[in-house]
């Protein structure tokens, strides 16, 4: 059992190894690539200890490289480096039970619990000042406008037309909810740039709009349109409060339920409240 559990961390010591490496190599503050090539010295040396007790040369985990490294593109440094903060705290909880049967891990502890205080000085991402900002667009793109199709599929049921108003609508409020944000970020202070807070929000606003109208205008067929359309927005939720739980350190089920509850109740209220109005002014398109 023993053995199989030093295999195991020696292949994550390996990997890490690569991960931070490569890290150190893409990121441009000087001093923060040398802090993270130090590390990965720190994690090959370690490969190196286990490999000694093991005997046994092991394989680096390729697929988990490639994942952390399209993460760090997509989501930035500072959530990658959240993620890795997690794999050090179990590396940290692992080695403390190997200390006492192997010579020379106590060392090995030691430099994992260097790394995890690194890593969280390391996190002053500027993006993260703006989640709040980001939060806004989104939220409120997703509740308007899946709230909106969802009235308007049931009352109008032709898709193009759907996309066409979804569209004029959701630019409109991304504009509008841009310039409350950059009015209410310059009121408040805080050192957040009120220029960087209002594009935060519109941007998101805007990407989270395109993305729900999307299937209005690639098919025809509105309802199967709208279940498209729910499907992204609790997508979007989904991989939206995976990245804030993480890089904020806030309960990712508490969040992600909160926010899809909101989201699938304003859209069912206005689909009903779509089909009162088709039935009571008789619409038809």
């Amino acid at each position: 059992m023993e053995n199989r559990i030093v295999l195991i961390v020696q292949r994550n010591e390996l990997t890490e190894y690569l991960i931070y490496n490569k890290l150190s190599k893409s990121i441009r503050n000087s001093d923060n690539a040398k802090i993270l090539a130090k590390i990965a010295e720190d994690e090959l040396k370690h490969y190196h200890i286990l490999r000694n007790h093991s005997g046994v040369n092991v394989k680096p985990i390729k697929l988990k490289v490639l994942l952390y490294m399209f993460m760090a593109k997509i989501f930035g440094l500072t959530f990658t480096l959240k993620l890795m903060e997690k794999s050090e705290g179990n590396a940290i909880r692992v080695y403390s039970m190997l200390t006492k049967s192997l010579p020379g891990i106590h060392n090995v502890l030691m430099d994992e619990e260097s790394h995890e205080k690194q890593l969280i000085d390391l996190l002053d991402e500027e993006k993260l000042k703006y989640v709040s900002s980001m939060v806004l667009g989104l939220n409120d793109a997703l509740i308007e406008l899946t709230g909106a199709l969802a009235g308007f599929t049931i009352a109008l049921q032709d898709s193009k037309l759907i996309g066409l108003i979804g569209l004029i609508t959701g630019v409109a409020a991304a504009l509008s909810m841009a310039a409350s944000e950059y009015l209410s970020t310059k009121a408040e202070g805080g050192g957040k740039n009120p220029i960087k807070a209002a594009t935060y929000t519109g941007l998101m606003y805007i990407v989270t709009v395109l993305l729900l109208i999307l299937p209005y205008i690639l098919f025809s067929n509105a309802y199967l349109c709208l279940g498209l359309t729910i499907t992204c927005a609790v997508t979007i939720i989904f991989i939206f409060t995976f990245y804030v739980s993480i890089a904020k350190d806030l309960s990712f089920k508490k969040r992600f339920l909160e926010m899809l509850v909101i989201s699938l109740g304003v859209a069912i209220l206005s689909f009903i409240l779509g089909f009162i109005v088709k039935l009571t002014f008789n619409v038809e398109v």
